[in-house]
């Protein structure tokens, strides 16, 4: 069986990466008995000034990339579609977050086996449920959605624990040239971008299997 290393580069606040991630996994499982992956969440920040208590969301876009409120529904309407296709549900969000603690505990989450469970677990928090991802609160909450221990995630949000480990991951993928997300980082050598359809994630995954 073929072996395979991915990077997912990601945000915790990007629907494309929702979208990326899931259409990802399934195009991973249409490959099932053919490849073995290995696939790690690798923290990128859209908006690390971002303070604590967000900012609301038709605002921040329209200044950030210069749309108009009617591009942002019409944005939001688009991207609410694609995640039917990939079965994740976008429900109603009213303001972005500051995500560095939510990357803080997916370092650790990643050291207990459990980073992808958070991820998805933070990813419904925010874009489903409309969640302040920003919260210690609900961070502890969804560490034990996700099947990690509460008081441990409330001991380490408490603390700056892999704050330093996570800002040179961030600064790494910078340096590699990863300015925006998702970004799909293949055996450390091939880079796909965006929220792909599971077709377009299975003919790479097929196509680089086979050059293996």
């Amino acid at each position: 069986m073929k072996r395979m290393k991915i990077d997912f580069v990601s945000d915790v606040v990007c629907p494309w990466c929702a979208i990326g991630l899931n259409a990802l996994e399934q195009a991973i499982q249409r490959l099932d008995g053919e490849l073995s992956v290995e696939l790690h969440v690798q923290p990128f920040e859209l908006n690390p000034q971002m303070p604590p208590e967000g900012e609301e969301i038709v605002a921040h876009l329209t200044r950030k990339y210069g749309i108009t409120p009617e591009d942002c529904a019409r944005n939001s309407e688009m991207i609410r579609l694609r995640g039917e296709t990939v079965g994740f549900r976008f429900g109603r969000r009213s303001r972005t977050y500051n995500t560095f603690d939510a990357h803080r505990l997916l370092h650790w989450a990643g050291l207990e086996g459990r980073q992808r469970e958070l991820k998805h677990a933070l990813l419904r928090a925010y874009f489903t449920d409309g969640e302040n991802v920003a919260d210690p609160g609900l961070l502890v909450s969804v560490a034990g959605e996700a099947g990690l221990d509460p008081q441990r995630a409330q001991a380490l949000l408490a603390s700056d624990e892999f704050a330093a480990e996570v800002r040179e991951q961030e600064q790494l993928w910078l340096d590699r040239g990863i300015h925006s997300v998702p970004s799909i980082v293949i055996d450390g050598r091939h880079l796909v971008q965006g929220g792909q359809p599971v077709e377009v994630f299975e003919q790479v995954l097929r196509e680089l299997a086979g050059r293996a």
